[in-house]
């Protein structure tokens, strides 16, 4: 219940960009959204680590190893966050929704505990998904590094120390730096002929 519950939040998130795309909210007020949420769940998570907070929502939506760090759900929203406001709109978008779409659909397909590796099939299923999410508003060249990074990102959990580094942080950060990486450093990937992305997202939002 406690993984369905999660899938279930991821794809609620693509509610946020959706609606932008859909032109019901302008670029800012999308960043109020989040930005707001961010705030909200950095001080539940303060309650509920600090004080302690026994919310039977907790207990649906966290796993063991989030009793006593801050939970994946929060992680999401402040790195979502930092992804809107930090971000060009194509490479924000793209971030959050290889969180939002690709990281339910690999969940789906199959788990792995800390420190271990997804399988292959499920990583090229991952990479798939993310790929298409980037290039429905990203070139090639900035695509296909953060899909990459997503893919990764998602079939593996590190540690460091006894941190976990939750992929609902790693996600959406890493490939945020990695499209702008490729968007400085890597040529056109098909050349000239390299076709728009179908969705066009106004540089400002």
């Amino acid at each position: 219940m406690t993984e369905v519950g999660r899938r279930l939040a991821h794809v609620s998130g693509t509610l946020v960009p959706l609606v932008y795309l859909l032109d019901l909210i302008s670029w800012f007020q999308l960043r109020l959204l989040v930005g707001v949420g961010a705030l909200l769940a950095v001080a539940l998570e303060a309650v509920r680590l600090g004080v302690g907070l026994d919310w039977w929502v907790y207990d649906r939506l966290t796993r063991a190893y989030e009793s006593d760090s801050p939970a994946g759900y929060a992680m999401a929203v402040v790195s979502a966050a930092v992804v809107v406001w930090l971000a060009p709109v194509p490479v924000a978008l793209a971030a959050v929704l290889m969180l939002t779409v690709g990281d339910p659909v690999s969940g789906v397909l199959g788990s792995a505990g800390v420190g271990e590796r997804k399988a292959l099939w499920v990583m090229a299923v991952t990479l798939g998904v993310c790929l298409a999410v980037g290039l429905a508003v990203l070139p090639p060249r900035a695509a296909l590094p953060a899909a990459l990074v997503a893919t990764y990102a998602d079939s593996y959990t590190p540690t460091i120390g006894d941190v976990v580094i939750d992929d609902n942080a790693s996600i959406p950060l890493g490939a945020a730096v990695f499209a702008l990486l490729g968007l400085a450093l890597l040529p056109p990937l098909c050349g000239a002929g390299c076709p728009a992305p179908p969705i066009d997202v106004p540089a400002d939002g």
